[in-house]
């Protein structure tokens, strides 16, 4: 009883890493088995958009295109998400976790969807790519930072020496981010990044009117 009963007080930064650690073994083993499983995994437009794999839209959050992958977006989610939920709460982060990473695969599925073609497939991505991944629900978090607690620093994990303010290192960081794809063309998830990211700043302004003592006080502690 005592087991299951500190399992059940984890926090929800723990339960949510330990998921995304599970379904990356699970995928690994299947698409070792045969790589076209990746459609049970992976977010797509042209699925979605004909009615297929629709629970992708839950599972892409927790689904990693490798190792490497996994390690960044659990640094990212364990650094940005212990704290968050102490702030607002295990139930709150949770939700505001789900659903910004919801939020960010729908943007990603409907810009990709009737948008990326010819030039713009670059910029919001193609309609056949898959997208997987944490990272929307991530930048929801560091969106939430951005509006309650602004002046908290931030450093890239590759260089940890160089700092910035959270409302100047978030979006440069999604905009060198963005940029370089369009024009290296890599595979990145700019337009979930950017969901996530505004979802957050949405959630973040509504906590800040709604509890506007509370978040004073604490960017006091932040300054």
């Amino acid at each position: 009883m005592g087991f299951w009963h500190r399992l059940l007080e984890r926090s929800a930064v723990w339960w949510i890493t330990a998921t995304c650690v599970i379904v990356f073994v699970v995928e690994m083993i299947l698409l070792a088995a045969n790589p076209e499983n990746i459609k049970y995994f992976a977010l797509s437009a042209n699925n979605i958009f004909s009615g297929m794999y629709l629970w992708t839209i839950l599972a892409h959050m927790f689904a990693h295109g490798g190792f490497f992958h996994l390690l960044i977006n659990m640094f990212a989610l364990i650094s940005l998400g212990g704290l968050s939920e102490k702030i607002i709460g295990r139930r709150r982060f949770f939700w505001f976790y789900m659903l910004s990473g919801i939020f960010a695969g729908l943007l990603s599925i409907v810009l990709a969807g009737f948008f990326g073609f010819g030039f713009w497939e670059k910029v919001f991505g193609s309609p056949q790519i898959y997208m997987l991944g944490a990272s929307g629900a991530i930048f929801g978090i560091a969106g939430l930072f951005v509006m309650l607690l602004p002046k908290m620093r931030f450093s890239i994990i590759f260089i940890p020496f160089f700092s910035l303010p959270g409302y100047v290192m978030i979006p440069l960081v999604l905009a060198i981010m963005w940029v370089s794809s369009i024009f290296a063309g890599l595979p990145i998830g700019n337009v979930a990044h950017f969901g996530g990211f505004i979802s957050g700043l949405v959630y973040g302004y509504y906590l800040k009117v709604k509890y506007r003592k509370k978040v004073m006080m604490l960017q006091r502690m932040f300054r």
